[in-house]
């Protein structure tokens, strides 16, 4: 690159880095706050969902199919939405997007209540989905922007992680308390007044958003390339992939598995386990000081997360559940933190929204894939046979990224990383 970054105090550039130093960065938290209550609906979405509709039809196969259109809808327009927030701005994508995804969200719960086919709940989960905001992926662009060049990428990538899975262990808990203690469609109306509100919010913050790589200000113009056309990002889809079973299959299962043993009320808890160790370990991920290459460091993280999602379909007992949920989700937020961290070496400034959209697509994708296999496992075989869906996703993606490794090493410097990427003209660095 053309450009170069001078180390100081905003960007927080420091030879041992860590979440001090990273939240002191100027500016950080007018956009972490609002963003942190424009993606806490994101984890309320497919579980209030599942719930309302298998309260409303008796079938967790009818259930984990709207989720999955949902989650489908979403993993398809994700990159164009990111791809846009990167050509005309973050503001410019979320005010719509919140908007068509309140409306449609409230109308998929009204034709949920009144019993309506189950085309009709395929047609409303589409919009739906196709408009979930993609606040995560904006967060981490902006981080990318204020640390261009410092060591904290890495704490940022694991402090985003964290963020994201205390939304999945609030978010569980609390769509499972609305939906079964206040009312079963009160999970998806709150979602969608969070998703408005937060999501409003979020883009009222104008100052942090990443500018448009085409500024019209005298710098040259760059060529917008599509993310999926690196190597790379197409490997670590797949292992994203990997990662979406893994919460698709949980969040059927255990709705599943606590019925069956009469204590629905379990399910938000036993979620709720799980995502902590998924945030327990991103914490202690960002706070160390890691020597390994972090390729190596998704294999190995990979290869653990495979393993622990293999034993889960054996467990008997809610506590063995708990403990289980709890491992695998200690070795999701590695691999999560790792890949979010590649981005940054294996893909152009310019494509990096769109990139981070690919991952959170591809998470959606594999989660929607999950919910749909896993209930009509649950539906026909024997309760807790939604669990073999986590161990078949994952060692699916292990075997995908051993193969595919090598596709992880960032190209050298002054080549091009993508083919067609074309020589690009030095821009200024604020």
């Amino acid at each position: 690159m053309a450009s170069t970054v001078t180390p100081s105090k905003d960007s927080a550039a420091t030879s041992r880095p860590g979440y001090g130093q990273l939240l002191r960065t100027r500016g950080a938290w007018t956009f972490l706050l609002p963003g942190f209550a424009a993606r806490q609906p994101f984890a309320m979405l497919t579980l209030s969902i599942v719930l309302l509709v298998q309260h409303t039809t008796g079938s967790y196969g009818a259930a984990g199919a709207v989720a999955a259109v949902t989650g489908v809808s979403m993993a398809l327009f994700a990159p164009y939405s990111g791809r846009l927030a990167d050509r005309h701005g973050q503001r410019a994508v979320l005010v719509p997007g919140v908007l068509v995804h309140t409306l449609s969200g409230l109308a998929l719960t009204a034709l949920a209540l009144n019993d309506a086919p189950l085309w009709a709940l395929f047609a409303a989960a589409v919009p739906t989905g196709a408009s979930v905001p993609q606040v995560g992926p904006m967060v981490r662009a902006r981080w990318g922007v204020k640390l261009k060049g410092s060591p904290l990428m890495t704490t940022a990538a694991a402090f985003e992680s964290v963020t994201d899975e205390f939304t999945f262990v609030v978010g569980p808990l609390l769509a499972t308390a609305l939906c079964t203690a206040v009312d079963p469609a009160a999970g998806l109306v709150t979602e969608a007044a969070l998703t408005l509100i937060g999501g409003l919010l979020f883009a009222a913050q104008r100052g942090t958003q990443p500018k448009i790589a085409a500024d019209g200000d005298g710098h040259a113009r760059v060529e917008h390339v599509s993310a999926l056309r690196v190597p790379g990002v197409r490997v670590l889809i797949v292992t994203f992939l990997g990662i979406g079973s893994v919460f698709g299959g949980m969040q059927v299962s255990l709705a599943a598995f606590t019925e069956s043993i009469g204590e629905p009320g379990l399910n938000g808890v036993l979620y709720g386990v799980f995502a902590a160790g998924n945030m327990l370990s991103g914490i202690a991920c960002g706070a160390i000081a890691w020597k390994a290459a972090p390729q190596r460091r998704l294999v190995v993280g990979y290869a653990a997360l495979a393993l622990t999602a293999s034993v889960l379909w054996t467990a008997q007992s809610a506590l063995l559940l708990g403990g289980l949920g709890l491992l695998v989700g200690m070795c999701i937020a590695p691999a999560l933190i790792t890949g979010y961290t590649l981005v940054e070496s294996l893909v152009p400034a310019g494509a990096r929204t769109e990139a981070f959209t690919w991952l959170t697509g591809a998470v959606a994708l594999g989660q929607a894939a999950a919910v749909t296999v896993a209930g009509q496992l649950e539906d026909r075989l024997w309760d807790g046979a939604g669990f073999l869906v986590p161990m078949g996703g994952t060692v699916l993606a292990l075997a995908t990224l051993l193969a595919l490794r090598s596709r992880l090493v960032p190209a050298p410097r002054g080549r091009t990383v993508a083919r067609g990427m074309g020589h690009r003209s030095p821009v200024a660095v604020d």
